[in-house]
């Protein structure tokens, strides 16, 4: 089986269900040494999302609102906005193992352990969305990380911005979610939530670190320094990062975020 061949063919699968079992059927064979890395493979430039046929595409704005968390709508458009935020992540951890060719053998170990910890995060909001009655495409949603997928074509522009940006947002996002639950009156379903949100925070630390330690390597192998960070996040979101207050300084650290990185995040001391 050639690596990046297969790949690319889960890539382009539009289902959910026969991409999750195409993705662990190889990487059954991975983990089996029974894989060939073709190291001079032409990849592609995808000009559309894998999930168009199951979602309905429209501009953020017009996503339906997170609100009104003790009602059925509320809760269900709570989930939807989430586990599409995690099969993007499916297809943008694929695209980082596919895009990036001749790198070291863990460097493709580390972005197919994100896979497959986003699928089991997928499957488990999908398992609540139904419990709801609904399902993973019920809602409309927004194309912003298959955008930035686009963007950035290079190991250190994805590193940049993937990993140690828009997953690292959702270290600060998660938990001003569950502070908000946390808030209400107490509910099964909310609870439920709860509980999911809390599991995926701890494993996308360790996704935003691993996100760190290549974007180090992609440093060194530019010859630049890590100082570039935001510079390219300049580039891309210059509306730059969530208020201080909100920054979670414990989960960004344990991530590999510097004192330094987050003072000039922050414009002011916090550590």
């Amino acid at each position: 089986m050639n690596f990046y061949k297969e790949l690319e063919l889960i890539l382009e699968i539009k289902s959910p269900k026969e991409k999750i079992n195409r993705f662990h059927n190889f990487y059954a064979k991975y983990k089996a040494g029974d894989i060939v890395f073709e190291n001079n493979y032409k990849v592609k430039e995808f000009s559309e999302p894998s999930y168009n046929e199951t979602c309905k595409i429209v501009p953020p704005q017009d996503v339906p609102k997170r609100s009104k968390l003790t009602t059925e709508e509320g809760q269900i458009n709570l989930l939807h906005a989430i586990i599409h935020i995690e099969y993007s992540a499916i297809d943008l951890a694929l695209d980082g193992a596919y895009r990036f060719n001749g790198l070291p053998k863990r460097y493709y170990d580390d972005w197919l352990e994100v896979v497959d910890d986003e699928i089991r995060h997928f499957l488990l909001l999908e398992k609540l969305l139904n419990e709801l009655g609904t399902e993973y495409g019920d809602v409309e949603v927004h194309n912003a990380l298959f955008e930035a997928s686009q963007r950035t074509q290079t190991l250190l522009e994805r590193m940049a911005v993937v990993p140690r940006y828009l997953e690292a947002n959702g270290l600060d996002a998660t938990p001003m979610i569950l502070q908000k639950i946390q808030r209400l009156p107490k509910n099964a379903m909310l609870e439920k939530i709860s509980n999911a949100l809390h599991v995926i925070l701890e494993e996308e630390v360790i996704h935003v670190r691993k996100g760190d330690i290549w974007f180090s390597y992609a440093c060194e192998l530019e010859e630049v320094t890590n100082n570039i960070y935001f510079k390219i996040i300049d580039k891309y979101y210059p509306q730059g990062f969530l208020r201080p207050k909100n920054l979670n300084l414990k989960a960004r650290k344990e991530a590999g975020f510097s004192c330094k990185e987050l003072n000039f995040m922050a414009k002011k001391e916090l550590c």
